[in-house]
């Protein structure tokens, strides 16, 4: 009994702190189901890692379950890889591949990362850290796993935790800054689907081969995310493998989803975690989503400028990874302003585009810092 109240005097005000996180991030992912995949797991490990001389994290010489698990899968990039397969195979690219061009857009809706390394690297972080924390504006939970593990950035539970939530929060965020840059005549713009091509088998198998030679010639370091999310489309888009995409969409993208979401708790230490670092670290993730937004719509409207049939400038907007949140909040959005204007089609496109250039900037990313530290 001694030793249990001895055990009680060593909790400290900053692990009830994370307790009343933990549980915040529980409540987000049950109540308002906020990414309760993540979210769920992420915040009752948050609670298991900060007990008093908690056995699942390592503690002096007795190794902790988490950590080992941390090693196995994280320290590694297993995990994140893992579930790549997973979201591969879970991705159409039809619409993408019945208009090529909106890969435009998935690539200018990453301007919030490059502008979020560039500020976080003026308020004083590391490159390796500002670097990670700039990928946040990925809006892909897992290529922020990655780019954070690969450059061991000392702060990888604040931007895992601002990467998941401000993915969360994209129906919120999103129509407040889209709103805020265009006109009502703007949002009305209507997307006509005549300008979209039909899509053969043999276009859909060959697509996932091509865009990883592409992004292996030319951003060598996102192979191992480009490839692995492009093997699992090609698992899907086959024809041969049935029950391998259905496991991968299912089984493993679930199973992995799971050890991800708590393994990555070993982070959310009260120590490492509580600190003005960490605050500014999620105002640096909100800039970065805003910006993704700002720079997709942005570029729409900049094309309007020269094309004879106008794009509505919301679509630029889900050239995010957040798939398929973003393409839906647009889709809603659009039908708000006119209830005969569908832009589902051209907003899966841009979303799906955004998911191919998410990877690529996070091997970018990798490639223009490594060689700088």
């Amino acid at each position: 009994m001694s030793a249990i109240y001895e055990n009680i005097l060593n909790l400290t005000p900053a692990m009830v702190i994370m307790w009343v996180i933990g549980g915040t991030l529980i409540y987000l992912a049950i109540k308002k189901d906020m990414e309760p995949t993540l979210l769920l797991p992420l915040g009752f490990g948050a609670i298991l890692v900060n007990l008093p001389l908690s056995g699942a994290i390592t503690q002096g010489a007795e190794v902790g379950v988490l950590d080992v698990l941390f090693s196995a899968g994280i320290a590694n990039e297993l995990f994140p890889l893992l579930l790549f397969i997973g979201i591969g195979a879970m991705i159409d690219f039809s619409p993408l591949l019945s208009n090529p061009k909106m890969l435009l857009f998935g690539a200018a809706a990453q301007f919030g990362i490059f502008f979020t390394f560039a500020m976080a690297a003026l308020f004083g972080f590391e490159l390796k850290d500002a670097a990670s924390i700039g990928i946040i504006g990925a809006a892909d939970g897992p290529t922020s796993i990655f780019v954070a593990n690969f450059f061991n950035s000392n702060y990888t539970g604040a931007i895992i935790v601002a990467a998941y939530s401000y993915m969360a929060l994209v129906p919120i965020i999103q129509p407040i800054v889209i709103r805020a840059i265009t006109t009502k005549k703007e949002r009305l713009i209507r997307m006509d689907v005549k300008n979209t091509y039909p899509v053969s088998k043999t276009a859909k198998i060959l697509f996932p081969i091509v865009i990883t030679a592409i992004a292996g010639l030319f951003a060598p370091k996102s192979v191992a995310l480009v490839g692995f999310l492009m093997f699992g489309n090609l698992i899907r888009e086959c024809g041969v493998l049935n029950l391998l995409s259905e496991t991968a969409q299912k089984e493993l993208a679930n199973l992995i989803t799971i050890l991800l979401g708590i393994t990555v708790a070993t982070k959310l230490q009260a120590e490492a975690f509580l600190n003005m670092q960490t605050l500014l670290i999620l105002l640096l993730g909100l800039v970065a989503f805003i910006f993704d937004t700002i720079g997709g719509v942005m570029f729409a409207k900049f094309l309007n400028l020269f094309s004879k049939h106008k794009i509505n400038p919301m679509i630029g907007a889900a050239g995010i990874s957040a798939f398929p949140m973003s393409s839906r909040v647009i889709h809603k959005m659009g039908i708000k302003e006119d209830p005969q204007n569908f832009l589902l089609m051209h907003a899966a496109s841009a979303n799906v585009a955004g998911q191919i250039a998410s990877v690529i900037a996070g091997g970018l990313i990798i490639n223009l810092v490594q060689p700088l530290l």
